[in-house]
């Protein structure tokens, strides 16, 4: 066991205010494990002046914050300077400074940590944020170790996919990972064998474990639905930001196809990125073709509306991981999805399988589901991987 952990949190302070992503979620819950676990914690955050270490009782205030139990409080003067950030970004850092352990400018980071924490602790950067020469050198010349986890490989095997800025910020983490992670945590076997096909070329292959991440159902609240939502009849959904990889124009191409007729189809998740084709479709009048769009639903609002559909659609042309068709399977909901190897993995048998380049396929399956609505009282519930089982495999790292 290590003499104590250091759980980067930046992702998480840059991304307050906001609704969480999978990633986002990740991070969440390495800091309640941790913070349950007996281990010395601190936390590392990275702001425009520098870094901030917070201790185990500054992180348990973060955490409170986070989740709304707490208010973040007001805005102090120097996260007013910084251009270009939320209301909710500024509170946050303001938060972090006033619940500082110690802060340093950033030639100082190796003595901070030197100084603050014990020989052999462990680094764990769970959200691909401050992923940095600075940071890793830091780690090892205060005698830590570094536990990286890697999400996914899409910016590099899927370009077009992403803003054209990231890829090559993307590529550098992704090498700084090979080049220095005492380990590597993969959330799936194929993330992982995809991510040490480009580590082989760059000439070195960290160890690493695999460790399904854990998947919480929210509980449904009907209630917390807009008003006025077609679901007097079957309808189907659809969930995650809208970017090309989700694949949201196949879904509109069938609806086109299906015609007046349709059923409501409700696209759930905020605009992304390069996708100005769909949203052009997006802002068009779609309601004669069922289709509606909506964004900023509470986890409750999505849960209930994803429990009650015919069916949820994810015709993915990439994923890391896959949490929402996981979730609407443990929510009862029938999935038909693209016939993606981590799909597989993660889902098994669950899910109704077919390739987008199958449009009659999805087409059949979905007027079947129309017509045949599932039964609640027959649903046999989805039971996907736990945190629990996650951090015992993770925790085993020496």
């Amino acid at each position: 066991m290590p003499g104590a952990r250091l759980l980067d949190l930046t992702r998480s302070l840059r991304r307050a205010g906001r609704i969480a992503t999978g990633v986002d979620r990740v991070e969440h819950a390495y800091l309640e494990q941790f913070l349950a676990d007996d281990v010395p914690l601190f936390g590392l955050v990275r702001t425009p002046y520098g870094y901030i270490l917070l201790d185990q009782n500054g992180m348990q205030d973060f955490l409170d914050r986070i989740d709304a139990r707490v208010p973040w409080g007001e805005v102090d003067l120097l996260s007013r300077l910084p251009r270009r950030r939320s209301i909710a970004h500024q509170r946050a850092e303001s938060d972090v400074r006033r619940l500082a352990r110690a802060q340093v400018l950033p030639s100082r980071l190796p003595k901070m940590l030197s100084e603050v924490l014990p020989e052999g602790y462990v680094y764990f950067n769970v959200g691909h944020s401050n992923l940095t020469d600075r940071v890793l050198g830091a780690i090892h010349g205060s005698d830590g170790r570094i536990a990286a986890m890697v999400h996914d490989l899409i910016p590099l095997e899927h370009p077009a996919f992403q803003r054209a800025e990231i890829i090559e910020p993307f590529r550098d983490k992704m090498r700084r990972i090979s080049a220095s992670a005492d380990w590597v945590i993969y959330n799936s076997n194929d993330t992982r064998e995809r991510a040490e096909k480009f580590m082989e070329g760059w000439g070195r292959v960290p160890p690493a474990i695999v460790a399904h991440l854990g998947s919480e159902v929210p509980r449904a609240d009907a209630s917390q639905l807009p008003k006025g939502l077609a679901l007097e009849g079957p309808y189907f959904v659809t969930v995650g930001t809208i970017e090309p990889r989700k694949n949201h124009a196949f879904l509109l191409d069938i609806w086109d196809e299906l015609g007046a007729a349709a059923p409501p189809l409700f696209i759930c998740g905020s605009r992304g990125w390069n996708n100005e084709g769909v949203f052009a479709r997006l802002d068009q009048p779609l309601v004669e073709n069922n289709v509606y769009e909506l964004s900023g639903l509470s986890d409750q609002a999505l849960a209930a509306l994803v429990q009650g559909c015919a069916g949820a659609l994810f015709p993915s042309l990439a994923e890391g991981y896959g949490f929402p068709p996981l979730e609407a399977l443990a929510l009862g909901s029938r999935v038909l999805c693209n016939d993606l190897p981590v799909f597989g993995e993660i889902l098994g048998n669950r899910p109704v399988y077919a390739p987008v380049s199958d449009r009659y396929l999805w087409i059949n399956t979905i007027k079947n589901w129309e017509e045949s609505p599932p039964q609640a009282q027959n649903v046999d519930l989805f039971v996907g991987p736990s945190w629990s089982d996650h951090f015992k495999t993770v925790l085993r790292l020496r």
